[in-house]
C-alpha cells in the first residue's frame, strides 16, 4: 500500500454523545480539500465497528468519502452499563446522534450525509432514513426488515428456549439482577439468537484478528425483536436507497426483504447468491463494495 493510501485510510478516534453517554467512533477522512460527503456506518446484532467495517470504510475513503464508523452504547468501545445490552430504541437514538455529529464535522458537506447499515443495522438505517428526509442516500446491506419473518426462520424449540431466557432476564432487570446472557451466534441446535448452519462460522469469520468481541447479548432482546418491523417504513424513505440482498440469507429472509425494498420510492436492488455473512469477506465482499461504490458515485458524487 502506498504512503498516500495509508494517509487516506488512517482513522481518527472520535466520540459523540447519545443519551448522556459517549459513543466511540472512527472517522476516516480522504486526502484533499473538503467538504466531503460522509457515510455514517453501524453494524448489526451484537456487532462492533471492529468487525469488518474498516474494510468497507477504507474502500469508501479511498474513493473520496469520509466515514464515521461507530459503536452502539453498551457495546465495543462505547459507554453504557450493563454491557452487551441490545436495546432497539437506544440503538436508533445512537443512529440519530451519529448523524447529528456527522453534520457538525469540519470539512464535511452536511447536505451529503449517507447511511450505511448491515444486518440489524440495515434495519436501523431504514427507520432512521424514514425520519430524516435530508439524507443524501442510504445503503442497506443484508438488512433485517421483519421481526416475525426472522423469528419464523428459527427452529420453534430454539425460539421457546430463547423466550424463557428472555423472560428471566427481563424480570431480573426489574429486580436489579445481573443480565442473563444468550449467545449471539451458535451451532445448529444450540440456544443462540442466530444458529443457522452458516451462522457460527460466519459470525466468527468477521471477528477482528485479535478477537475481543463477546459472542453474547442480554437475553431480554429476544422479547423485542419479534415486534420490530423497520421494513414497513420503506414507503416513507425519500432518499435514494440501495438494497444489497443475499438470496440465501439465513438470518434476514430475502423474500421478505425484497417485498419491503420494492416499496421504497427511489430504490435500487442488487441480489447476490451469497449468504448473510459471506458478503463481508473475499470475492463476495469485492462484488458488493463495487456495487456500493457505483451507487455512491451516481447518487452522491464527491465533487
Amino acid at each position: 500500500m502506498s504512503q498516500q493510501s495509508r494517509q487516506i485510510l488512517e482513522p481518527t478516534d472520535v466520540q459523540f454523545t447519545s443519551g448522556g453517554l459517549s459513543c466511540s467512533a472512527w472517522l476516516y477522512r480522504p486526502l484533499g480539500d473538503g467538504p466531503f460527503p460522509v457515510i455514517v456506518m453501524g453494524h448489526g446484532l451484537g456487532g462492533t465497528k471492529r468487525m469488518r467495517l474498516p474494510a468497507f470504510a477504507e474502500q469508501f475513503a479511498a474513493a473520496g468519502y469520509a466515514c464515521l464508523v461507530f459503536d452502539y452504547r453498551h457495546f465495543g468501545d462505547s459507554e453504557g452499563e450493563p454491557r452487551q445490552l441490545l436495546d432497539i430504541g437506544r440503538e436508533l437514538e445512537d443512529w440519530k446522534a451519529a448523524v447529528a455529529y456527522a453534520r457538525s464535522l469540519d470539512d464535511v458537506d452536511p447536505a451529503k450525509i449517507i447511511l450505511w447499515g448491515s444486518s440489524f443495522g440495515g434495519g436501523h438505517v431504514l427507520s432512521t432514513a424514514a425520519d430524516d428526509p435530508r439524507l443524501a442516500a442510504v445503503i442497506c446491506q443484508c438488512p433485517f426488515t421483519d421481526g416475525v419473518a426472522s423469528s419464523l426462520a428459527m427452529n420453534p424449540v430454539t425460539l421457546l428456549k430463547l423466550t424463557v431466557l428472555a423472560l428471566r432476564d427481563r424480570i431480573g432487570s426489574w429486580l436489579c439482577a445481573r443480565p442473563v446472557m444468550v449467545a449471539t451466534a451458535g451451532r445448529p441446535g444450540t440456544t443462540a439468537l442466530m444458529n443457522a448452519p452458516d451462522a457460527y462460522d460466519g459470525y466468527l469469520g468477521i471477528m477482528p484478528p485479535d478477537g475481543g468481541v463477546p459472542n453474547h447479548v442480554a437475553a431480554r432482546f429476544a422479547l423485542d425483536i419479534i415486534r420490530y418491523f423497520p421494513g414497513r417504513r420503506t414507503p416513507q424513505i425519500r432518499s435514494p436507497i440501495l438494497f444489497c440482498v443475499c438470496d440465501t440469507d439465513s438470518v434476514a429472509p430475502a423474500k421478505t426483504t425484497l417485498r419491503h425494498a420494492s416499496r421504497a420510492p427511489r430504490h435500487e436492488i442488487k441480489r447476490y447468491v451469497d449468504g448473510h455473512f459471506d458478503i463481508y469477506v473475499g470475492k463476495a465482499f469485492e462484488r458488493v463494495v463495487r456495487d456500493q461504490l457505483d451507487f455512491l458515485r451516481r447518487t452522491v458524487p464527491t465533487n
